[in-house]
């Protein structure tokens, strides 16, 4: 049996102190650092558009993501080692709850050893965990990590969705949405159960305050019957309702779907939205996932015959399913052409060849989005990816 160090003795003492769950984060990251008999830490946040790994203390400066060994670790997920400076050596630990990537951790020692490292380990995991318990409600995490200020629409709309990786070994989902700033319409939601990933993509007429409530009351109708364990026919029936009573004069293009974890069996409905896209060995398969679209939510009784239409596809382990709201294809490039969908395609097809991380590749995608416009994004831009492995029996 291996005995406890004195290390492990300080961080059981740590974690055992209730004082300590009341925390600052700061205060706690010191603490647990000393617990733990590590040098020293600093803890990186990325920031709302992941370009920038945002310390929270005032003492380090600003990293880039695309251009640092502290970036490296936060778009691969993995540990990185850099040699010299006043620390002898830095680790850089990704900090990630679950599947969503919230920055990374860098941790300073003399020499690195199986013990640190696996301490340092320790302290990513516990750090990211602290993060997510505690950035609902400081404000501090939401001023460090926006780099311009928001407005209303966006405020609105930030406060409903959810993190931007959902996932477990066997499925994962996530999602990017631009300009962060700026967002009117636009939105995506995804969660999990035992048996069942739910993820929707939503667009809202217009690109002001009504869209922003028009998409928060779609996500809060949709959210609300899921959980009482309504099947996809009914989460769109709920939606149709809400917002003809709420908001007759609106109306939210969409897809809602729902995915069986064991199987692979994907469902949705398509409520008036560009088709899903579906990738599979590295390839798009054409056509795979075009239906005839049902109307718009909230337009179901004045356009619609019939009942919602439920589509259905089995999928292969590996494939990724693509959603994406018109403004992502609908860019512009600085000579004037448009994005269009096969360069959008392209890009996914090409990350996936290289065996790139989902969360990168749609982080990476849009900011293609961006770099390719010279007056911003003509129209709100959400993509939302899903990965299914098959479960081990």
């Amino acid at each position: 049996m291996t005995e406890p160090t004195a290390g492990d003795e300080l961080l059981a003492g740590f974690l055992a102190d209730p004082a300590n769950a009341a925390l600052d984060l700061s205060t706690a990251v010191e603490r647990c650092t000393k617990a733990l008999g590590l040098r020293q830490s600093v803890v990186y946040l990325a920031d709302l558009q992941q370009r920038l790994l945002v310390p929270l203390t005032d003492r380090a400066p600003e990293l880039d993501i695309d251009g640092s060994l502290a970036g490296w670790s936060y778009r691969t997920q993995a540990l990185r080692v850099e040699e010299g400076g006043a620390w002898g050596l830095t680790a850089w630990l990704p900090l990630v709850d679950g599947a969503e990537r919230l920055g990374v951790v860098a941790v300073a020692a003399p020499s690195l050893d199986p013990v640190l490292l696996a301490r340092g380990r320790a302290l990513a995991s516990l750090l990211a965990m602290m993060i997510t318990s505690k950035r609902a409600y400081k404000d501090s995490f939401i001023r460090r990590t926006r780099t311009e200020p928001m407005r209303l629409p966006a405020e609105l709309l930030q406060a409903f969705l959810p993190p931007r990786t959902v996932g477990t070994p066997h499925v994962v989902s996530t999602a990017v949405l631009e300009p962060a700033y700026e967002i009117g319409g636009d939105g995506f939601d995804h969660a999990l159960t035992g048996t069942t990933l739910h993820a929707s993509i939503l667009d809202a007429m217009g690109h002001d305050l009504a869209s922003g409530l028009t998409t928060s009351v779609t996500l809060a109708a949709c959210r609300n019957a899921r959980r009482t364990g309504a099947d996809l026919p009914e989460l769109v029936e709920s939606v149709d309702a809400a917002l003809s009573r709420w908001l007759p004069e609106q109306f939210c293009t969409g897809i809602l779907s729902q995915l069986d974890l064991a199987g692979g069996v994907l469902r949705w409905i398509n409520c008036g939205h560009p088709a899903p896209l579906l990738i599979r060995d590295r390839v798009l398969v054409p056509h795979a996932m075009e239906r005839e679209a049902d109307p718009p939510m909230g337009y179901l009784s004045t356009f619609a015959a019939g009942p919602r239409q439920v589509h259905e596809i089995a999928l292969e382990p590996g494939d990724r399913v693509l959603m994406y709201t018109d403004g992502a294809t609908e860019s512009r490039m600085r000579n004037g052409t448009e994005f269009g969908l096969e360069r959008f395609v392209d890009y996914v097809v090409r990350a996936a060849a290289a065996g790139e991380l989902a969360p990168e590749t749609l982080r990476r995608l849009i900011h293609s989005l961006l770099e390719s416009e010279s007056t911003g994004l003509r129209d709100d831009a959400t993509i939302l990816m899903l990965e299914w492995k098959r479960p081990q029996a």
